[in-house]
């Protein structure tokens, strides 16, 4: 009986041990995460904005160039060169959540960049949401009166894009996102 209460002792010292180790390295370690994710938005807006940075003058080029906009719980970041107006899209893919940030003309209308960040959908079919060569096709349309994301389409109007080839759910939901958030956020804009 003893033996056991010695391994059950043992087994309990070394959880509190373990457990005050991991516990004392994310209260030392959470700080920085939150800088580094902080500055990955900001690399993220001023890259949505084509503006210039390096690592060491990140925050610099951002206080300087970016004007963040609070209006009803949401954040607009406006270009204070071109007045460009970028904000944050996220909603349910088939698989998971797919976020990211769409930059907009100052009307609030063309799309002038598009930058998927978070994505969970399948490698090579709907994972195509967030690769450059996609979201390029997005540049210069309008989202008036609404992003179309069209299958098979031979000619495409100024509202619509090309779907993904074998990922038409991934293009209805990520088409529904672009959709929902614009309609929302218009509202939000124009009521300033």
């Amino acid at each position: 009986m003893r033996k056991y209460f010695e391994t059950i002792r043992f087994v309990v010292i070394l959880g509190l041990f373990t457990s005050t180790i991991l516990l004392g390295m994310e209260y030392i370690t959470n700080k920085k995460i939150e800088a580094v994710i902080a500055a990955r938005f900001k690399q993220s807006v001023l890259e949505a904005h084509s503006l210039s940075y390096t690592q060491n003058n990140v925050n610099d080029i951002y206080e300087a160039e970016i004007t963040e906009l609070d209006l009803e719980d949401v954040t607009f970041y406006v270009s204070n060169t071109t007045g460009n107006i970028t904000f944050e899209f996220s909603g349910g893919g088939v698989w998971g959540p797919i976020s990211g940030i769409i930059t907009l003309d100052s009307n609030f209308e063309l799309i002038v960049n598009i930058i998927v960040l978070v994505q969970e959908e399948t490698p090579g079919l709907g994972g195509i949401v967030a690769e450059d060569q996609y979201l390029e096709t997005f540049v210069g349309k309008s989202m008036l009166p609404s992003i179309d994301i069209i299958k098979d389409a031979i000619t495409l109007e100024n509202n619509q894009v090309d779907s993904i080839t074998g990922a038409t759910k991934t293009s209805d939901a990520f088409e529904t996102i672009l959709n929902t958030t614009y309609s929302t956020y218009k509202t939000i804009w124009d009521n300033q």
